[in-house]
C-alpha cells in the first residue's frame, strides 16, 4: 500500500534546543480487521500526539465512546490490529558539523513500536514506561523528511509471547496477559477497569539538537545537616564527536554556585545551603522549594541547561523490630509519620488525554480529604512531571511503584533491558521530587504467587523475584541512595520467615473484607502498616445517567452490570447492604444505600486503624480515583464527582478523630491527635432514645498529647441499652461528633424523618438550612440530581431533634429550589425504613 501523504510542518531553532514533533501527524490501519469500520480501510486520518488510537478515532467520529453504555464491547478489534502514525516535517537548519549531534526522542511509545525515518530503521521500542531515544544526525539534513511509527497490536503480541513462554499467562489475576508486556497492565483489564490496550504516542516526541557537548543526565541528592542543605549532583556529560574539550559545568542554587571543569563523562559538584528552609508535608508544615540550575558552557557559550525546582528534607523508613515484629514507618524529616493515605490508578485509561488542571483537580480533593500520601499503583504507570511537580508544590507524599502488579514477570534478556532501562529512567527523572518518600518493588506480585502457587507453578523459572530483590534495589541504591526502596507491598522484611502478608511485619494488604467478610471485621485486624483495603460503591447519579443513560438507571440493568468489573461485584454489595440495611424498595434506595455503605466501611476501617496507632503506622485506602465510570472502590468517581466515601474518609482522616471502639465489654472514646498541639477537651457522651430523649450522660475530661492519642472507656450508664432497638449513643467533643448503634441500621427503629428546611440564594449557589423535629441519620444532599455540575459542601450528617445543619451547594441556577430539600436529592436513613414498615 502507498504511504498516504501526510500534512507538513516546517522545524527550526536556535542550538540546543528541542524542535518538538507535536503536529503534522496522520494515523493508518496497518492490518484488517472484520470488525473494522469499512472507512477505516486505506484511510489516512488525523492523529494527535501525544495521544492514541483511541482517542483519534473518537476525535474523528469513527467509533463511539468507549465509556459510555457497552460500548467497550464492541470496541475490542483496535487492541487486535497493528497501526501505523506518520508525520512529514521540513528540516531548515543547517547542515551538521563534526561537533554536532541531533536525535529523535519519544518520551512514550504504547507500546512495541518500529521507528522509521525516510525509510531508514532507526530501532524498535518495548517498553510503554520510558524514553526512546536515536541519533539521526546523519539522517537529519535540510528538506523534507517523514517519520513512521509502526505499533504492533498489543493483544495479539501478548498472546503470541505468551505462546512462546508458556506457564506466565497463567500465573496472573486476570485474564489477558497484561504481564508479558511493559504497559500499563490495567489497560488490560482489571476488577475496576475495561478492556482497552492502546496503541499510540503517549507522551512528546522531539528532536533535539546539541553541539559540542549534552547534558545526558543529572542526578541531584539533596540532604540536610542541621539547618545547612547539601546538594550534590551527578552530572553526566555527553560530548559530541571525537574531542575531549575542557567545557565548564556549573551548579547554582539560591545564590550558591559550584564550577568545574569536564571533558566529559560523569563529574559530581557539591554545595551546601545555609539556613535552608525544609519542605514538610501538608499536615506538618510550608512547602518551600528552591531552584536548581545546570549549566554546560564552552568558554562563555552555552551549550546547554537543566533547571528543576527541588526541596530540602529528609526521609527514612524504620523498619525496627519490636515485641509484635517489625515497624513500617516513614519518618520525614525526623518525624514520624502516621500515613493517612489513598491508592492512586491512572486518572484515565488514557492517560495522555489527562492535564495538569485535571491531576491539580484530583490531588486538591486528596488533600481536601485529609489524605497526605498517595500510592502511586503497580498496576498503572510513572505519572507525568505534572502530577509530581503538584505534589510538591501541594505538600503531597508520593509513594511510587514500580510497574509491576499481581503477576508473575519473566526474567529473560529482553524483559531485563527494558526493566533496567524504565528504572534508571525514571529514578533519574523523578528524584528532584521532595513528595517522592518511597520506592516499592511491587504490588502483590509476591503474595500472590505465594497464595495462589504461582511460584509452586513455575518450578525452577525465574518468575520476577529477581527483579524486586536485585536489580530495583540496586538501580535505586546506585542512583537515589538517600530515598527508601520495599522490595512490594505486602511484604514482610526479609530474615524474619514471615510470608508476604503477615501483619505483624511490613505492610498488609485487607481483602477478606470485602471479598468474603462485613466491614464490621476490619476490627479484627492489626496491621502495622494498611497498604490496601477497600469496599465497594457506586459513582455520583450524574455519572452514572451520563455513562449508562438515564433509561438504564436500574438494580437489574446489564448495562449498569457492564459498569461493574468485579467478580461477582453486584452479590458482594447486595450481601453488604443486607448485613446492615433493609432491602432497597428502587434505584434510588439502592444507590443512596450502597454509597452509604461503602461510606460507613471506610469510616470503620480507617477509625480502627488509627485507634490502634501504638501498633499501626498507616492506612492507605483503596482508591482515589477512577479511570472510567463504574461502580468501584473509589471516593471519586469517573467524571471527577465525590462520592459519599469521599466525605466520609475527610472525617476519618481529620487532624482530630473522635472515634468510637467497642472493647471487650464496653465502648471506649478515643481521641487521635494528628495536630502539633495537645487537644484539651471533654468528652460528653449522651444514651438517647430515638425520640431524642435523654436516657443517661456522662462528661469526660480528656487530653490527647500532640501526634497522639487518648482513650476513655465509658461507663455502663451510657454505653449499655436498655433498648438497642430504639436507643443511640451520641459522643462529642469540641467540634467531632461519634454516633453509635448497638444493632444494625436495620434493626433500629428509627423514626419517620421530620424536618423544616429552607433554601436562600447566596453567591455561586444555595445555603440549605435542615431543622430536625426528629432524628435524623447519614443525611445528605446530593445536588448533582439536579445539575451535573452541582457540588456540596458536607455529608452524612446526624441530627437530633432541635439541631440543625447547613449545607453549601455551589450550583448554576436550578428552576425548583424546593427539590434540595426533598427525595432523592435530600436523603437519610430513617427514609429507607418504609420498606420495612410496609
Amino acid at each position: 500500500m502507498d504511504h498516504p501523504t501526510a500534512s507538513t510542518s516546517s522545524v527550526q531553532g536556535p542550538i540546543p534546543h528541542r524542535t518538538p514533533l507535536d503536529s503534522g501527524w496522520r494515523l493508518r490501519l496497518a492490518t484488517a480487521h472484520p470488525e473494522a469500520p469499512p472507512g477505516l480501510v486505506d484511510a489516512s486520518l488525523p492523529a494527535t500526539v501525544p495521544g492514541n488510537v483511541f482517542l483519534d478515532l473518537l476525535a474523528g467520529g469513527h467509533i463511539p465512546d468507549p465509556y459510555l453504555a457497552t460500548n467497550e464491547l464492541g470496541l475490542r478489534w483496535i487492541g487486535q490490529c497493528d497501526w501505523t502514525y506518520e508525520a512529514r516535517f521540513d528540516w531548515t537548519a543547517a547542515p551538521a558539523t563534526a561537533t554536532d549531534r541531533r536525535d529523535l526522542v519519544f518520551e512514550g511509545l504504547d507500546t512495541l513500536a518500529s521507528v522509521w525515518l525516510d525509510g531508514h530503521h532507526l530501532g524498535d521500542a518495548a517498553s510503554m514506561h520510558r524514553t526512546w531515544r536515536w541519533a539521526i544526525t546523519d539522517l537529519l539534513t535540510p528538506g523534507s523528511h517523514t517519520i513512521e511509527v509502526r505499533f504492533r497490536a498489543p493483544v495479539t503480541a501478548a498472546l503470541e509471547r505468551a505462546d512462546e513462554l508458556g506457564a506466565y499467562p497463567h500465573s496472573n489475576a486476570y485474564p489477558e496477559p497484561f504481564n508479558l508486556l511493559r504497559t500499563m497492565a490495567c489497560t488490560f483489564g482489571w476488577d475496576w477497569g475495561p478492556q482497552l490496550p492502546a496503541a499510540g504516542i503517549w507522551r512528546p516526541a522531539w528532536i533535539g539538537s546539541s553541539s559540542v557537548a549534552r547534558l545526558a543526565t543529572v542526578r541531584p541528592r539533596v540532604g540536610m545537616d542541621g539547618t545547612t542543605g547539601t546538594v550534590n549532583v551527578d552530572v553526566d556529560v555527553d560530548q559530541v564527536g571525537d574531542g575531549e574539550r575542557p567545557l565548564r559545568l556549573i551548579v547554582h542554587i539560591d545564590g550558591s554556585v559550584a564550577e568545574t571543569r569536564t571533558t566529559g563523562g560523569i563529574c559530581q559538584l557539591s554545595l551546601q545551603v545555609p539556613d535552608a528552609q525544609r519542605w514538610w508535608p501538608h499536615p506538618y508544615g510550608d512547602q518551600p522549594r528552591s531552584r536548581l540550575r545546570v549549566e554546560l558552557r564552552d568558554g562563555e557559550g552555552l551549550l546547554d541547561t537543566w533547571e528543576r525546582p527541588f526541596g530540602f528534607r529528609t526521609v527514612s523508613l524504620d523498619t525496627t523490630k519490636d515485641d509484635i515484629g517489625s515497624r513500617f514507618q516513614l519518618v520525614i524529616n525526623g518525624e514520624p509519620i502516621w500515613v493517612r493515605g489513598a491508592n492512586w490508578i491512572p486518572d484515565d485509561c488514557f492517560p495522555a488525554r489527562v492535564s495538569r488542571e485535571c491531576y491539580r483537580e484530583r490531588i486538591m480533593q486528596a488533600r481536601a480529604a485529609n489524605v497526605d500520601l498517595l500510592r502511586v499503583w503497580g498496576g498503572g504507570v510513572f505519572e507525568s512531571d505534572d502530577f509530581y511537580d503538584l505534589c510538591d508544590e501541594l505538600g503531597m507524599l508520593v509513594w511510587q511503584d514500580f510497574p509491576f502488579a499481581c503477576a508473575t514477570y519473566p526474567e529473560d534478556s529482553d524483559m531485563a533491558a527494558q526493566v533496567s532501562a524504565e528504572a534508571r529512567d525514571n529514578v533519574t527523572r523523578l528524584m528532584t521530587h521532595p513528595s517522592l518518600v518511597l520506592w516499592n518493588g511491587n504490588n502483590e506480585c509476591v503474595w500472590l504467587a505465594d497464595v495462589d502457587g504461582w511460584a509452586a507453578r513455575m518450578g525452577e523459572r525465574p518468575w520476577g523475584r529477581g527483579w524486586w530483590e536485585h536489580t530495583l534495589p540496586q538501580i535505586t541504591a546506585a542512583i537515589d541512595p538517600d530515598r527508601p526502596y520495599w522490595p512490594g507491598s505486602p511484604t514482610s522484611p526479609a530474615g524474619t520467615g514471615a510470608p508476604p502478608n503477615d501483619p505483624d511485619h511490613g505492610t498488609m494488604h485487607i481483602w477478606d473484607v470485602w471479598n468474603q467478610l462485613d466491614y464490621e471485621a476490619y476490627r479484627a485486624h492489626r496491621p502495622r502498616f494498611a497498604a490496601e483495603f477497600g469496599y465497594q460503591g457506586p459513582p455520583t447519579w450524574a455519572t452514572l445517567s451520563r455513562s449508562i443513560g438515564s433509561e438504564e438507571l436500574a438494580i437489574d440493568s446489564p448495562v449498569l452490570a457492564h459498569h461493574q468489573k468485579a467478580t461477582d461485584g453486584m452479590a458482594k454489595l447486595d450481601r453488604g447492604l443486607a448485613a446492615h440495611f433493609p432491602l432497597p424498595a428502587d434505584f434510588d434506595d439502592w444507590l443512596y444505600l450502597t454509597q452509604l455503605n461503602q461510606a460507613r466501611a471506610i469510616s470503620l476501617g480507617v477509625e480502627h486503624l488509627r485507634a490502634i496507632r501504638d501498633v499501626c503506622s498507616g492506612s492507605i485506602v483503596w482508591q482515589l480515583n477512577d479511570c472510567w465510570p463504574v461502580i468501584s472502590w473509589s471516593a471519586i468517581d469517573g467524571d471527577g464527582r465525590r462520592k459519599p466515601m469521599w466525605y466520609a474518609l475527610r472525617d476519618a482522616y481529620a487532624d482530630r478523630l473522635l472515634t468510637l471502639q467497642p472493647a471487650e465489654s464496653y465502648l471506649r472514646a478515643v481521641l487521635v491527635n494528628e495536630t502539633a498541639s495537645a487537644w484539651v477537651t471533654e468528652v460528653r457522651a449522651r444514651r438517647l432514645d430515638l425520640d431524642g430523649q435523654l436516657l443517661a450522660e456522662v462528661r469526660l475530661p480528656v487530653t490527647a498529647d500532640a501526634r497522639g492519642m487518648a482513650a476513655v472507656a465509658l461507663p455502663a450508664s451510657v454505653g449499655v441499652p436498655r433498648q438497642a432497638t430504639d436507643e443511640v449513643l451520641i459522643v462529642d467533643a469540641s467540634d467531632r461528633r461519634s454516633v453509635w448503634t448497638w444493632l444494625p441500621d436495620r434493626d433500629v427503629d428509627y423514626p419517620l424523618s421530620a424536618y423544616d428546611a429552607t433554601t436562600d440564594v447566596v453567591e455561586d449557589g444555595y445555603r440549605v438550612t435542615i431543622t430536625a423535629r426528629t432524628l435524623l441519620r447519614d443525611l445528605c444532599l446530593f445536588p448533582d440530581r439536579l445539575h451535573p455540575n452541582a457540588t456540596v459542601d458536607r455529608m452524612l450528617v446526624t441530627l437530633l431533634p432541635g439541631e440543625r445543619a447547613t449545607f453549601l451547594v455551589t450550583s448554576p441556577p436550578v428552576s425548583d429550589t424546593e427539590t434540595l430539600t426533598t427525595q432523592p436529592v435530600l436523603r437519610c436513613v430513617n427514609d429507607t425504613q418504609r420498606t420495612a414498615r410496609r
